[in-house]
């Protein structure tokens, strides 16, 4: 029993007609990142991977530069032209005021020291640069159930979302609640000014029956359970 991703956005797409506005996750990052973009902007992709959102953004003239701790993933990143460098989140390689925009998709999740990482987003942002961020929440069931299962997690996702046991990092959530996102750009000197949270009844639909159960649940949980947490944090704009 697995659940790869083509069957799991087959099935975000029958949900998306049952829930008419209903995006994932994925897309209302995409959208936050387009809002915020303007001509020449200069944008670091934090824990860029192999790729991401940045492949989707091709009609969108800006700079733009990647980095990540994992070189492996690097050297396999999709984007050819893309500037990379090996790094990590808690000490970024660049000046202050450097970019316009920080983006950082799945990532928060894993950092041991959430409010290191957005004190260096806020030193390497312009004065009205943002961070947008994707991340999962806390307090959704799949996370609960990653927190009980955590021994098995490496072993566990491969096997039921086919992804390759190296893609999968441990996971700490200490900023993966809105709560959290606020506390953490408040005390780097970022204002949260969006967060999303997103239902998505697909983690569970291994079968077509889970996947009508798990639409079912979705509708009647409150708005704070939801599975994503997708936001933007603004640094505050240079006086007059």
């Amino acid at each position: 029993m697995s659940l790869p991703l083509e069957r799991q956005n087959a099935y975000r797409a029958r949900y998306a007609r049952l829930v008419p506005g209903w995006q994932p996750a994925t897309a209302v990052y995409e959208d936050l990142i387009r809002r915020a973009l303007h001509d020449d902007a200069r944008v670091l992709d934090l824990g860029c991977g192999r790729g991401g959102v940045l492949e989707q953004l091709d009609d969108v003239a800006l700079r733009a530069i990647g980095i990540d701790p994992d070189t492996a993933s690097l050297r396999e990143h999709r984007l050819p032209g893309l500037p990379l460098a090996a790094a990590t989140a808690v000490d970024l390689p660049f000046a202050a005021g450097t970019f316009d925009l920080v983006i950082c998709a799945w990532v928060l999740e894993h950092l041991p020291d959430p409010a290191r990482t957005l004190a260096e987003v806020a030193r390497v942002l312009r004065p009205g640069g943002a961070f947008i961020f994707l991340a999962p929440n806390r307090r959704s069931l799949p996370a609960l159930l990653n927190r009980l299962l955590r021994p098995l997690q490496s072993h566990l996702v491969p096997r039921l979302y086919g992804r390759a046991e190296v893609d999968t990092f441990p996971v700490l959530y200490r900023a993966s609640t809105p709560a959290d996102l606020l506390r953490l750009a408040h005390a780097a000197g970022l204002t949260l000014a969006e967060c999303h949270v997103i239902h998505d009844p697909t983690y569970f639909a291994f079968h077509e029956l889970l996947f009508r159960a798990s639409v079912w649940l979705t509708r009647r949980l409150p708005a704070e359970y939801g599975v994503h947490l997708a936001g933007i944090c603004r640094k505050p704009a240079a006086p007059a």
